[in-house]
């Protein structure tokens, strides 16, 4: 009982680091440091933070985003994932597709930006 509570309280305690260092954590390799883009991308923001860039990004597919009940949803690893509004890229979409920025975190995957394509 005593290992239980003690794994408790660290992943309490480790489930903030985990999600601010989710969030800081970029897989900018520099594939994309000659893009056009690259400028606009870097600046995004959502009401949650910055998106970071085009590689943290994750372009959706058509199939897999939708609007449902009023709010935006995505799939992502076969599940459906609702976007909170606060997540919602409102700004226009320079790139065209639909891009998501989740964050992996040790109570699931959240969503820190969206930004809606053309659906076509």
């Amino acid at each position: 009982m005593d290992r239980l509570k003690l794994s408790l309280k660290l992943a309490l305690f480790a489930a903030p680091l985990v999600l601010w260092t989710g969030s800081a954590i970029g897989r900018d390799d520099g594939r994309f440091t000659d893009s056009p883009l690259k400028p606009w991308f870097d600046s995004l923001r959502s009401h949650l933070g910055p998106c970071c860039s085009d590689a943290d990004g994750i372009a959706v597919a058509d199939p897999d985003w939708d609007s449902h009940n009023g709010h935006y949803r995505v799939r992502l690893d076969g599940e459906w994932v609702e976007v909170p509004d606060e997540a919602v890229i409102t700004e226009p979409n320079r790139a065209g597709r639909t891009m998501v920025w989740p964050v992996k975190t040790v109570f699931g995957v959240s969503i820190r930006c969206f930004m809606p394509g053309s659906m076509t």
